[in-house]
């Protein structure tokens, strides 16, 4: 076993759900675990070690990971390293050379391109979906994003109590450069006036209306739940090589702080903004999570015993379903501005700022 990519709650609830489901419906002497360190960076380098029922006891509730992780990018996976080293060869000796059943990856949507990439090369493979953006293609969650939207709710709360208390505009800066899944509903469990994400860029002037229509409806604050991902429409025109030119030339540190000072600028109200960052992805996870993972997990061991690989393990209206991972890999789940849940935001007052 491996994760990948960037940490997240239930990457041990995940882990132990398929041990458990193994343990329980194997003898002792027939199952082996091997898990490797940090990422694909473990596979490559051959940095592993056997684990035992103890490495899984109590660890449902922990967060992290307990074998590390790294971010090892997909498009560089057939480049050599530094030395020279063939990355997807020294993977396929690694797992041969331990004589493996099967590799179960857990991982975001880098970690599964290269999962299936291993797949293509004859490996057995079986990916669990994890990512606080719930952007993985063919299962309705991944684990890690209810306890993200959590955390994420949590931070809005607090700004709630501090706003009433001035006549601020306050915005929260959520997780999610491509996709706005978290930062939707952390806005609207938060109670957030103003959503704006990555799928639908911003007009500042709409942004600056909707502060307007609660200033005048006697309201004394505004919050913004801000994906980091957003874009302005003007932006989201230019070709990537344009923007990335434009970015360089920008004085603020993120889109939340940009858009902060052009709402100053235009209406002198004082903004704050308050960025949660990395708080998004640890603790523990929440009871959701747990149960998620561990019926994941247990429908991963299922395969496993059944010698089924070269699929995902997602969850389609409530039930755990077996998804070829070709047909998954390398596909985003995004928001779509016509997606029921963003019109019945705005059917409530919520602008996007389109």
């Amino acid at each position: 076993m491996l994760t990948s990519g960037g940490d997240c709650q239930a990457l041990n609830a995940a882990m132990r759900g398929v041990v458990k489901g193994l343990s329980f419906n194997l003898p002792e002497d027939q199952l082996e675990v091997y898990g490797f360190s940090n990422g694909y960076k473990g596979l490559i380098y051959g940095d592993y070690r056997m684990l035992t029922a103890k490495d899984f006891s109590g660890i449902l509730t922990k967060g992290g990971t307990i074998l590390g992780s790294s971010r090892q990018p997909f498009k560089l996976m057939r480049v050599p390293d530094e030395n020279g080293l063939d990355k997807v060869e020294a993977m396929k000796q690694n797992y041969y050379k331990l004589r493996l059943d099967c590799l179960v990856i857990l991982g975001g949507n880098g970690t599964q391109k290269t999962a299936n990439l291993l797949r293509e090369e004859g490996l057995n493979i079986i990916h669990l979906p994890k990512t606080i953006d719930n952007d993985i293609w063919g299962t309705d969650m991944t684990f890690g994003f209810e306890s993200a939207v959590n955390i994420a709710t949590d931070a809005i709360d607090c700004i709630h109590t501090t706003a009433s208390s001035h006549n601020r505009v306050f915005i929260v800066e959520v997780m999610g450069h491509k996709v706005g899944w978290l930062t939707l509903h952390a806005g609207i469990a938060g109670g957030a006036d103003i959503i704006l994400i990555p799928e639908i860029p911003y007009d500042i002037n709409k942004v600056i209306e909707a502060i307007n229509r609660r200033t005048k409806a006697g309201k004394g604050f505004t919050i913004l739940a801000v994906a980091e991902g957003a874009i302005s429409k003007e932006n989201a025109k230019l070709s990537k090589k344009e923007l990335k030119e434009k970015l360089k030339k920008n004085p603020h540190p993120a889109v939340s702080y940009e858009i902060a000072a052009a709402i100053q600028e235009k209406t002198g109200i004082e903004v704050r903004v308050t960025v949660p960052g990395h708080t998004q992805r640890g603790g523990s996870p929440c009871p959701y999570d747990r149960v998620l993972t561990t019926r994941l997990g247990a429908a991963a061991a299922k395969l496993i015993l059944n010698n089924e690989y070269g699929y995902m393990v997602g969850i389609i209206n409530g039930k755990t379903k077996k998804i070829p991972l070709g047909e998954v890999a390398g596909k985003l789940k995004m928001v779509s501005p016509d997606e029921q849940i963003v019109k019945e935001a705005k059917m409530i007052g919520i602008s996007f700022g389109d």
